[in-house]
């Protein structure tokens, strides 16, 4: 079949074009850098500001012996009766602030849970869980309150960097299960009508531990 020289100007060019490099006109939105503006302000507000506009509860902290008297109030507030820890250094730390509000009970009694975390993103007022600490997969989202505890060199600004962190953290061994936790759970699939407390927390605190 004869080929017309239109056509066969157009598969030249496209022969010419594929055989060679074309730079790339906007080398800065490949995905090698963030999209995002640093804050102008303190990570820990940003995040405090981000965390509470998604109906998480955030309280500041300037010690332990702090964190201790604030948790102590939280649990008197809301009636709290069981509360569950499976991260042994977490619970000496509060032990040594006479803390000894833990229970034995199996984490499907109680009803509220004490974990640490991997970080915190601020732009987004996300934490970072993972299952590589003592608390595995389920304690963050089994119980109806969720209590975080976290410290100020734990805060990054944007997702990529806690990725980054990750990775500088664990090299090649990655937890097999790293989660974004933003807010209380909620989801609004049916009739478009938003319900906290689905899939996970109904609450999630956030204590934020200055830690210098």
């Amino acid at each position: 079949m004869k080929v017309s020289s239109a056509k066969e100007n157009i598969l030249k060019k496209i022969r010419q074009a594929l055989s060679e490099s074309t730079p790339i006109p906007f080398p800065q939105s490949e995905g090698y850098a963030s999209v995002f503006h640093p804050s102008r302000q303190d990570l820990e507000i940003e995040f405090a500001e981000q965390f509470t506009k998604l109906q998480g509860k955030f309280i500041f902290c300037v010690d332990h012996a702090e964190l201790v008297a604030q948790l102590n109030v939280l649990i008197a507030t809301l009636g709290l009766k069981k509360l569950y820890c499976r991260e042994e250094k977490l619970r000496e730390v509060l032990k040594e602030q006479a803390f000894d509000g833990f229970s034995n009970a199996e984490l499907g009694e109680c009803d509220a849970a004490v974990t640490t975390c991997e970080g915190l993103v601020a732009r987004t007022g996300t934490i970072i869980l993972s299952s590589a600490g003592r608390s595995g997969r389920t304690v963050s989202v089994y119980t109806p309150v969720h209590i975080c505890v976290a410290y100020t060199d734990q805060l990054v600004y944007d997702i990529r960097d806690g990725l980054i962190g990750l990775k500088e953290k664990y090299a090649q061994q990655l937890p097999s299960l790293i989660t974004f936790a933003t807010g209380p759970s909620r989801t609004a699939d049916i009739e478009k009508t938003l319900v906290v407390g689905v899939h996970g927390p109904k609450e999630v605190y956030l204590f934020l531990v200055d830690r210098q």
